[in-house]
């Protein structure tokens, strides 16, 4: 599996981040679920993290079934949607930059 990973690295303007929260989930969130070829779409909000560590306050990870899905779903027009819900929300909450990293996942379960 391929994982499509955005770090949104950066800062929630102060007394804003449920509000940020709020957003995410309900103008950006279902874009991102429009992808096509996505089978799964994760978004993780920050709860704490070690001192002195970067600060992510979001972290999205889109699942695909190989890269030839996330080539498509990158040239798609649902991620051209996704991306302007996302700057919008980011104008009113976010100060900081995202990157974006393809990953190759190995589960390894518990048996």
């Amino acid at each position: 599996m391929i994982t499509r990973y955005a770090l949104f690295e950066g800062k929630v303007h102060d007394g804003q981040t449920e509000a940020f929260r709020q957003a995410v989930l309900t103008e950006i969130l279902p874009k991102w679920k429009a992808f096509p070829g996505a089978l799964a779409v994760r978004v993780c909000f920050a709860e704490s993290r070690d001192d002195g560590a970067p600060e992510y306050p979001l972290i999205l990870a889109i699942s695909y079934p190989d890269l030839a899905a996330v080539d498509r779903a990158l040239a798609s027009p649902a991620r051209s949607e996704g991306k302007a819900a996302t700057e919008a929300v980011l104008a009113r909450f976010f100060t900081g930059r995202i990157h974006h990293h393809i990953t190759t996942a190995h589960d390894h379960e518990f048996a």
